[in-house]
Order: structure tokens, then C-alpha cells, then sequence
């Protein structure tokens, strides 16, 4: 019996989205599950037939399984790479029989071609959550442990304008060899709210984002869509939400928190975005 749950995602455009109202908005972009006791959970969108989800081990491993109905391929990785950044305990991944250590806060990069992928969790009292996003890839490049201490670290923002934080490249043309997958992680300060202020966009690439360490009872909201109609989707501890390449990708909590940005397209180059003024949202 199959341990992988997943589902398959369209794209639309911005027309189309204007057209939605909030249980329709959820239904495109919101990923809402994203780890379950000893499943993989993927979705996989057509904005660049990206891949997200989450391996939650707790009883023993789970090896990632192709998905007949959407890959077609004999293996998971025979034409992708994946990315892995862990946001639970500590645990293993197993690739084509060499382990990893893969700790809390801790990134893995496999490359096109590993044949066999298992994941393992140190103690099931404390289980590794291994967040997923794996993009298409053309050509194999090493596999590769990332720790935060190996990222390229980035400190933008101040308190007095509530968006205070650390950007950690992790899976970064800067850290580690990619076809197009990029990661990283995101650490808002104590007193700061919002993320990816001013905002911005990219034709040329989509992301994903994964919100966690968002306390008990408080909550984010996600600003998308184009500069001039914004919408907003209210999310949930370690949920995740698809952002297409037409769309902003903002947030604000009720308290601080940290997210993953993942995204993959046409270029490598992080800085490459189209910037929009604040006082021009609508």
C-alpha cells in the first residue's frame, strides 16, 4: 500500500483568479496539509511543474515512491531534482545507499537520477519533518547537505518598520550546484510581521511558500496576486501556499515566524525581480 498522498493543481491566470472568491482562492493556492504520521504528502502545480509537500517519518522509513499518474517515470528523480530543508526533529535521508544527517533547520539537495530515497526520524517522539519541493531537471549535480552555517546569509528590514529578518540561502546557485531549484529559509525577529516588504514580482519564476514556527493561536496572511488587486489568504501553522509568476508573495502574522521560499523557472538570478513600491498595492 502506497504511503503518498498527492493531488494535481492547474494553473490559472490572473483573470481567471479574479473570478474566485475565498473558498475558491483556498482551493488553487493553499496547501493546507502538508505533514501526516508517517505519509508524503505532495501537490504538484503546473506553474513549472513544481512539486511540494512534506515526509513525515515516525515509525520507521518511508522511501520516496514515483507517482505513476503524474511523473510516468520509473523512479521519483529519473528527470527531477528535490530539495529538502527539515523543520522537525532530527533525522536521515538515505540516497542510493549513502545517510545523511539531515538536523532541525538543516538542507538536503538531491540531484536528477538518485534511484532510491528513504526517510528516517532520529526519535518518533520528536519526528523529522522533512519539507519537499522538487522541480524538473535536465541535468544530475551532486547530492548535498546544507546546515544554516553554510548558508548565504542576508539581514534586511528593522523593527521600526516590523520586518526585521534573516534570509538564509541555502539551496542557492551561491551555496550548491541546480538545475532551477532555489530554497531558503526566512527568520522574522522578535516585533516583526511582515515578510518580502516591499514586495515584488518575477514573470520569469513561481515560488512556493511554507509558513512554520507560527505560535499556538496566531496566524499569517498571504498577500497575492497582481500590484494593483492584491487578495489575501488567512494561513495556518505549516501550511504552504502556491504563488504563480503573474502574483506578489507578502505576508503578515500576528506574531513572528519563519518561512521557506522555494521557486524555480526561467533564470538562477535571486535578485532578478520587479519591485513595486508600497504606497502602489491596491
Amino acid at each position: 500500500m502506497s504511503h503518498t498522498i498527492f493531488e494535481s493543481r492547474y494553473a490559472i491566470g490572473p483573470n481567471e483568479s479574479k473570478q474566485l472568491d475565498t473558498k475558491g482562492l483556498r482551493e488553487n493556492f493553499l496547501i493546507e496539509k502538508v505533514f501526516s504520521a508517517d505519509k508524503i504528502h505532495f501537490v504538484y502545480t503546473h506553474y513549472d511543474r513544481y512539486m511540494a509537500g512534506g515526509a513525515m517519518p515516525v515509525q520507521g522509513k518511508l522511501q520516496l515512491e514515483t507517482i505513476d499518474e503524474l511523473l510516468k517515470e520509473p523512479y521519483f528523480l529519473s528527470r527531477r531534482e528535490l530539495g529538502i530543508i527539515n523543520v522537525g526533529g532530527d533525522g536521515k535521508i538515505e540516497v542510493d545507499g549513502t545517510t545523511y544527517e539531515v538536523n532541525h533547520k538543516e538542507a538536503l539537495y538531491i540531484g536528477k537520477g538518485a534511484k532510491e530515497v528513504f526517510f528516517s526520524s532520529n526519535d518518533s517522539a520528536n519526528p523529522a519533518k522533512f519539507y519537499l519541493n522538487s522541480t524538473p531537471a535536465h541535468q544530475s549535480y551532486p547530492t548535498k547537505r546544507v546546515t544554516k552555517a553554510d548558508a548565504n546569509k542576508i539581514e534586511l528590514g528593522s523593527l521600526e518598520t516590523a520586518n526585521h529578518r534573516t534570509i538564509n540561502q541555502m539551496l542557492l546557485n551561491k551555496v550548491i550546484d541546480t538545475c532551477q531549484l532555489q530554497m531558503g529559509m526566512t527568520e522574522l525577529k522578535p516585533g516583526s510581521v511582515w515578510n518580502t516588504m516591499p514586495s515584488h514580482m518575477h514573470d520569469r519564476r513561481m515560488e512556493v511558500y511554507f509558513y512554520f514556527e507560527v505560535p499556538e493561536a496566531q496566524a499569517v496572511s498571504h498577500f497575492m496576486g497582481p500590484i494593483d488587486e492584491t487578495r489575501h489568504i488567512w494561513m495556518q501553522n505549516e501550511q504552504a501556499v502556491i504563488s504563480p509568476p503573474w502574483s506578489i508573495h507578502s505576508g503578515a502574522g500576528t506574531s513572528n515566524y519563519t518561512f521557506i521560499w522555494g521557486m524555480a523557472g526561467e533564470n538562477l538570478d535571486y535578485d532578478d525581480m520587479d519591485k513595486c513600491a508600497i504606497t502602489d498595492l491596491r
